[in-house]
């Protein structure tokens, strides 16, 4: 399907029923704003809150929420969790290519063991650890336990965009993608700070150069437009203020043995800074020596006593996790109270997003299937829904391999974890009018619809490893398989945050199971055939035939354009 059929289909649909999507829908009930949804969640609530909280919604992931009461799943959604194990050497070349002109073993860090307090990084390694991070990246990613956190690194990761190309240090990028995890759940005014003075920021926005004889504006302008008060119509900040900021913020460097972060007086600029009547015509007293540091913590208490802040910050979260649009109710009734509760919270992120995900709002109808799937949600949502296991893939290099080839899937569609475009992030989230439309092109359509395919015939391979969809383990696992029309309503249930008529599963039905048949209409044919296939698995004729149709089928459903949405 190109992309022009891709958007007709979804336009054919008419006023939305519970569960169904219309893609012009105009928003209902948002004056209901945030209003709790009360008790327990039925199933169709759970898929929704799940698809947009995790990556996919794994029938694991369902069985340990069901039944569940909302209160109870949004403490487990928002728990704190530990970080993770930091990424290994994965990239010794083995021995056989030891006659190559390029072979390389590093003789600091043994395979297998982490690179991140490594004290040697040159040309040979730094790209090789940079592309272990981010093969580890996509591990979190697929591993995640029932909680929001991998989803809010990537949200903040957005936020607070660097590139890994322009930072070049695989340890500076690994500790800031680790600073994004500490604070992801946590205070967003202390995370402002920590991003301020983090070494990767530091390289990325030109703050280590920034000193009282050259002041570079780049990060004290990306603070206010980008980071905090953002652009929007109450965001009044000036020019002056951009280079009173900058003068604030002068005098920091990296320590390249310590991977940290320094202040130096003498760098920084210790006169007065006048900001305009936006910021109260506040004046930050310049301060010598040491006591210079102190500036930037006025600085931010200035730029977070604005309303504004708040605001921005809940559009950017109401964007990323419900609908793109903000009309003028849903800014009265939804982003407002919204931003209330943060600053009530002291700048909390938590309590926001417990207030999001718990509302009626956010249940909605017209919100199910609202969005366009990222490429990081379709290519790692896909391998979590299918619970698709790393067979023979024990060997660290062959593990890693694989993960980064899934990291490769999804850059080719535009969404590169580590590198997004520029310091806005990826345009999907934030352009006018298109926002997630932009993620489907005459160039990423094909290759979603060519990733599924591949998962679902031959998968990928890295040595002897492989990861691909195991279309009959999978089968049987889904309830009354048996009967071609329950196994479709059921699939149509995971893999479709939309509904599906009567029509459309018959459709589906004919020209997947029951292909080829003279009696298109013969269900039993399928039933016949799957179960004798469970009775005698080793009946290589048979389970050709219900592998292949297996295959017919879920290739068909996840090059439907229902599959794209979330």
């Amino acid at each position: 399907m190109d992309r022009k059929s891709f958007f007709s289909t979804l336009r054919r649909r008419e006023t939305p029923a519970a569960g169904d999507w219309d893609f012009n829908a105009v928003k209902e009930a948002v004056e209901a704003g945030i209003a709790p949804v009360k008790g327990k969640l039925n199933d169709t609530q759970l898929r929704h809150l799940l698809r947009r909280a995790m990556f996919g919604a794994s029938e694991n992931d369902l069985h340990h929420f069901s039944g569940k009461k909302i209160k109870k799943i949004m403490q487990e959604l928002l728990a704190d969790t530990d970080m993770p194990a930091p990424p290994v050497n994965n990239y010794n070349d083995p021995p056989e290519k030891k006659d190559d002109v390029n072979y390389y073993v590093d003789e600091e860090i043994p395979e297998g063991q982490t690179w991140i307090t490594a004290t040697i990084t040159n040309g040979k390694n730094n790209g090789r650890r940079k592309n272990s991070f981010k093969a580890w990246w996509v591990s979190q990613m697929l591993n995640q336990s029932p909680n929001i956190r991998e989803k809010m690194v990537l949200f903040w990761h957005n936020h607070f965009a660097t590139e890994t190309a322009v930072i070049d240090n695989a340890i500076y990028i690994y500790r800031h993608n680790e600073l994004l995890r500490k604070h992801a759940l946590g205070n967003f005014k202390d995370m402002v700070k920590a991003i301020t003075l983090d070494p990767a920021m530091l390289k990325y926005l030109n703050g280590n150069a920034n000193t009282k004889k050259a002041p570079d504006e780049n990060y004290g302008r990306e603070l206010q437009e980008l980071f905090t008060v953002g652009k929007g119509p109450d965001s009044r900040y000036t020019e002056n203020d951009v280079k009173a900021a900058a003068r604030v913020l002068t005098g920091y460097r990296i320590d390249n043995k310590t991977f940290t972060s320094v202040f130096e007086p003498g760098r920084h600029d210790d006169t007065d800074k006048q900001f305009s009547e936006f910021y109260h015509n506040t004046v930050i007293k310049g301060r010598k020596k040491e006591e210079g540091k102190e500036e930037l913590d006025e600085l931010i208490d200035m730029i977070f006593a604005q309303p504004e802040v708040a605001k921005f910050i809940c559009r950017k979260l109401y964007r990323f996790f419900v609908y793109h649009q903000i009309d003028d109710k849903a800014e009265a009734n939804v982003i407002t109270p919204l931003a209330d509760v943060f600053r009530k919270n002291k700048y909390e992120i938590k309590p926001v997003l417990e207030a999001l995900f718990s509302s009626d709002h956010f249940f909605e109808a017209a919100n199910y299937g609202g969005m366009i799937k990222s490429p990081v949600d379709l290519v790692v949502g896909f391998c979590r829904e299918f619970e698709v296991k790393f067979d023979n893939a024990n060997a660290v290099p062959d593990q890693y391999g694989l993960w980064l080839q899934l990291q490769q899937q999804a850059s080719s569609m535009q969404q590169n974890i580590g590198d997004p475009p520029n310091v806005a992030g990826w345009q999907a989230y934030y352009q006018e009018p298109q926002y997630d439309k932009l993620w489907i092109s005459s160039d990423t359509l094909p290759k979603r619809n060519q990733f599924t395919d591949r998962m679902i015939n031959n998968g990928l391979t890295r040595s002897k490893a492989k990861l691909v969809v195991d279309v009959l383990q999978f089968t049987k696992d889904i309830p009354r398989a048996e009967d071609p029309n329950a196994l479709i309503a059921e699939l149509s249930k995971l893999f479709y945050s939309v509904s599906l008529s009567p029509e459309e599963q018959q459709f589906i039905k004919v020209n997947t199971l029951l292909s080829g048949l003279t009696n298109m209409q013969s269900d039993h044919y399928w039933t016949d055939a799957w179960k004798a296939f469970l009775q005698n698995p080793d009946d290589k004729k048979n389970k050709d035939v219900v592998v292949k149709k297996l295959k017919a089928l879920y290739r068909y459903m996840m090059n439907r354009p229902e599959y794209q949405l979330c």
